[in-house]
């Protein structure tokens, strides 16, 4: 296994919609693991593979104890929506807002080994799994703001001191990857994305900004 660089805000893969996994094999089971050792490394909620340069639809996750992977996802949420909760990302570091999310979610899809896979939940396990399933389809926890805090996030992205966090941040990252994962059927492409949230320690909340 290794750990692998996770993109930054800014990366167009960020803003793509990533493709369906038509192929198992032992390509897919190390994506899998490598992504699994990395959001365990930063202390991750959740990692989507475009986060790490993959665009396809995967996703590793890790609440409450709760944990494993969800390759082509497909979400059913309920119509009622749960209490704001603080998120943030690890694409982008050091920002943290409430974001409104169903209440509950149910997932289905497939594991590494193509068997049919379902699991349902609330709380933060649900808004990991709207998270993460975000990052497949391009969107960001930032564009489910609304209001002062949209305006807010987006002063933060453009801000100078906001580009030397993620310089730092990143550099923090990298003593610690041990390799990208690329070629293959997968390719190696630039991606990001992964769920945290804004200091948890201090918060409570979901994943990890660092």
């Amino acid at each position: 296994m290794a750990i692998l660089n996770i993109r930054i805000i800014g990366d167009p893969v960020l803003r793509t919609v990533a493709d369906p996994v038509t192929e198992f094999g032992p390509e897919l089971a190390k994506l899998v693991a490598d992504m699994t050792e990395t959001m365990e490394d930063v202390e991750g909620a959740g990692l989507a593979a475009p986060q790490v340069g993959v665009s396809q639809r995967v996703f590793t996750y890790r609440i409450g104890g709760v944990e494993g992977h969800i390759i082509n996802p497909v979400l059913e949420n309920s119509e009622d929506f749960q209490p704001d909760a603080v998120e943030g990302c690890l694409s982008i570091p050091g920002l943290g807002f409430p974001v409104r999310r169903r209440r509950h979610t149910r997932v289905t899809g497939v594991d590494l080994h193509g068997n049919p896979v379902a699991v349902e939940g609330e709380g933060m396990l649900a808004r990991c799994f709207q998270h993460e399933t975000d990052h497949l389809d391009g969107i960001l926890f930032t564009d489910r703001l609304e209001g002062e805090d949209r305006k807010a996030a987006l002063r933060a992205i453009r801000n100078a001191n906001y580009d030397a966090v993620t310089e730092q941040t990143t550099a923090k990252r990298a003593k610690t990857v041990g390799s990208s994962f690329g070629g293959g059927s997968f390719g190696g492409g630039a991606a990001t994305g992964s769920a945290g949230a804004a200091s948890r320690a201090a918060t409570g909340s979901f994943g990890n900004t660092q």
